[in-house]
Parts: structure tokens; sequence; C-alpha cells
């Protein structure tokens, strides 16, 4: 297959349409050889930061000399991106080649796979014919079910910042969401948690007392923030003194002492992490559409933030970065009709000194004319654009002081879109 025709059979299983468990993805990976279960993982559920975690754990360890596979999701600009070596998305021709490979065995499964559980089969297989070192695997959705998780005991199992998300599917309080999330933990294994959760630190304790699991909490408590800006975070955590990360968001400082401590763990297992590697591979850590600073003066921030935990933290971080009140951004937004759009609009109205809206490319998406009726009913100053070309002027000419674009992460890749493909009359 070329390409082109990759790309429509990975997408012939609508994502939309995915099924929880793990029967369809042992049942490849059986016909494949089980390429997974001859590598070395660190595996990573949450329901914030699991992805910023992941991206700065396998920044360290490839400075830290090791072949560094990362499987992340969704992606944000190229579908490529969700498969990684040492910081470079996969090749159009290996995902072509290792999906070639597997759609025989796909194909002969009396129950096909869905799209996830395809690119998570390729994911193992492209990490195991790379002879990848450690590979750094993001859970897609939830933990228990997901597909990622019919590995072994993985070196460290990573859980990060807990809140409400997927309530359909994952359950309608905090308990019923660790408890999918802690579905990772494994017999014997180590599981590293971001803590500061009570409800659902209860419920890791005791998963992994019935596995014989040892719980790692990362040291919060020891982060001390000395700078940010747009520049990123300045910031201490326990011993380590003056981290730099070029991340915006503040809360970036306590996703760093997850990796900081998983990165212990993985000493005690035998990888060589030197001092050096992890100030480096934290100081050019890249992960795009997350508080991410398309342009400098002023400032245009590109940020994914989408669930009610997510949001407060961006927000969090906006009061410290614009935090003149006479000199506000303005709010570029595209939403998804099924988001909890009324916390959304309640947490950033104080912040913007307008609203542009955007109706994302996305079947789920808010009409632009809605989203601005519910801003304005809440007293804010806001304008439909018909698409996001003209969304991303129209708040750039707005936005004096700034933009701040937000909603979901594939609006965020559909926003850096317009950014890097010529729209300039703004620099």
């Amino acid at each position: 297959m070329n390409i082109t025709e990759t790309m429509a059979y990975i997408h012939r299983v609508s994502w939309t349409g995915s099924k929880l468990g793990l029967e369809r993805t042992k049942e490849l990976l059986d016909r494949l050889g089980n390429p997974e279960k001859n590598l070395k993982i660190v595996h990573v559920a949450g329901t914030n930061g699991k992805g910023s975690t992941a991206a700065m754990l396998a920044s360290i360890l490839r400075e830290a000399g090791y072949r560094t596979g990362l499987y992340t999701s969704p992606y944000v600009s190229d579908f490529n991106e969700r498969i990684q070596i040492d910081g470079v998305p996969i090749s159009d021709a290996d995902l072509a080649s290792v999906t070639g490979g597997i759609r025989p065995h796909a194909e002969a499964m009396e129950e096909a796979p869905t799209e996830f559980e395809l690119i998570t089969a390729v994911g193992f297989t492209y990490f195991y014919q790379k002879a990848c070192d450690i590979v750094v695997l993001e859970v897609g959705l939830g933990g228990e079910l997901d597909s990622t998780n019919v590995i072994p005991t993985p070196l460290a199992a990573v859980i990060t910042a807990i809140g409400l998300e997927h309530t359909k599917e994952l359950g309608n309080t905090i308990a019923e969401i660790a408890a999918a999330k802690g579905g990772i933990i494994k017999e014997g294994g180590d599981v590293v948690i971001y803590g500061e959760n009570p409800e659902a630190e209860a419920v890791f304790r005791k998963i992994a007392a019935e596995r014989r699991a040892t719980l790692h909490p990362a040291d919060l408590a020891g982060c001390v923030l000395h700078r940010a800006d747009f520049a990123g975070l300045i910031f201490d955590c326990g011993d380590w003194k003056d981290l730099r990360i070029p991340l915006i968001g503040q809360y970036q400082q306590k996703n760093a002492a997850v990796v900081l401590k998983t990165a212990e763990i993985l000493q005690k297992k035998g990888f060589c992490i030197p001092k050096e590697a992890v100030y480096e591979g934290l100081r050019t850590v890249s992960w795009p559409g997350r508080l991410e600073l398309m342009r400098k003066e002023p400032p245009f921030l590109v940020d994914g933030s989408h669930n009610p935990h997510g949001i407060t933290a961006t927000a969090e971080t906006l009061r410290t970065l614009f935090a003149d009140p006479r000199k506000k951004p303005v709010f570029l937004m595209g939403v998804m009709a099924d988001k909890d759009v009324s916390h959304m609009i309640e947490t950033l109205a104080p912040l913007g000194k307008a609203f542009v809206t955007v109706t994302p490319d996305n079947p789920r998406a808010l009409p632009a004319d809605e989203l601005a009726k519910r801003l304005r009913a809440a007293g804010c100053p806001a304008e439909a654009a018909p698409d996001i070309r003209s969304g991303v002027l129209r708040a750039v000419e707005l936005g004096e002081y700034g933009v701040c674009s937000l909603g979901s992460l594939y609006f965020a890749g559909e926003v850096r879109r317009v950014l890097t493909e010529g729209i300039r009359r703004f620099t």
C-alpha cells in the first residue's frame, strides 16, 4: 500500500465507534507474534498531563542515549506524530510498510479491530522492528480496557492528574474514573502517581495492595516555582534545583515531578540516566498544542484544553501571563458540543477582552454562532467567524495584547496549520 491507501485503510473503522476491551488487540498481537512482549515499556495514563509527562520522559531518555519510542494520541498536526522514535515521527514509508504487514492478520479476524487497536499494533510492531531500548506508551482512553493495556507488567505504570472526563465510558465519579485509570497497575509493578486527589489516591492504593504493586507518589510538595512567563518555567523539585522547561503551563512543574520520580525508578532498574540528561531533556522537550507559543509579540498561544480540569489549569496560567487586568487576551474558541461548555465560559469569561468563535471541522462541533450566543449571554463580547482562517485573522486584529486559542487538541491542530501555512500579515 502507498500512504494514501494506508490512511484510508486505517480510517476505515471509525474512532467514534471504538469499542473498549482487550480481546481484539490480544488476538491481533498474538497473530503478529506478540511484539509488545519484547519491549521495555513505561505505561502512562491520566486525565490531564499524560501526554506532556510522556514527552518529558521520552526527551530525558533520548538525552541519556536510549533509543526511545513514544506512542501518544491524539495527534495535533499530523497522524504520524502518534508513533515516534527519538523525537522523529514514523515515516510514511514505514507506516505503510508496517500497516501493510499487519493488514492480512487483521482481516483474518472474525471481529475487525478498531482504528485505535490497529494503530496500537502498528506502534508495537514498529518499535520492535526498530529495536527500541525503551518505549513510553500513552493510554488512549481510560486504562483498564484500553488496547495499550495488553502489555505485561511495565517498568513503571504512571498515572497523572485525575479529573472528570469521558464519563459515558469511564464513570460519573472520580472514584470510578480512577478505577479505570488504575487498571494499568499490574501484579508486582511500580506505580508513580501524581497525587493531590485523595479520592483517586485511595482507589490507587487499594488496587496496588490487591496486586502487590508499589506506589510512588511524586514530590509535588517539593515543587517551588521561580519564574513563569512566555519562555517557560524555572523551578525546583526537591533536590533538583533550577530546572527549566519550555512548556508554559504552570502545572507542568508538577508533571515534571512525576517524570523525575519515574526516572528514579528506571535508574534503580538499571537505566543510566545522568543528571545532565535530566536537565537537558527537560530543557529541550517539545509538546505542541499545549499552551504553545506560536508568536511572541503580541503573544499567540495555542492550547488543546477542553475538560474542566484542563481549562481550570490553563486559566491559572493565563492569570499569571496576563496579570495586568487592562491587557487581557482575545480568545479564539472552537469546541465540541459534548464538552462542558458552561464551565469553559464561566472560567474564561473574566480573563478575556473578547471572544471569536469558530466551528471546528468535526461532526461533534458546537456551531460557532451558538457558542458566540452563549458567550454574549454570559456578558462577554463575542462574534462568530465563518471559518478558522478568518477566525485567526479576526482574533489577531482584536488581540492587541495577545490571543489564546483553545477548545480541543484537534482544533489546536487546525489553528496551528493556519498559522504555519503563511497567514503572516500580523507578524
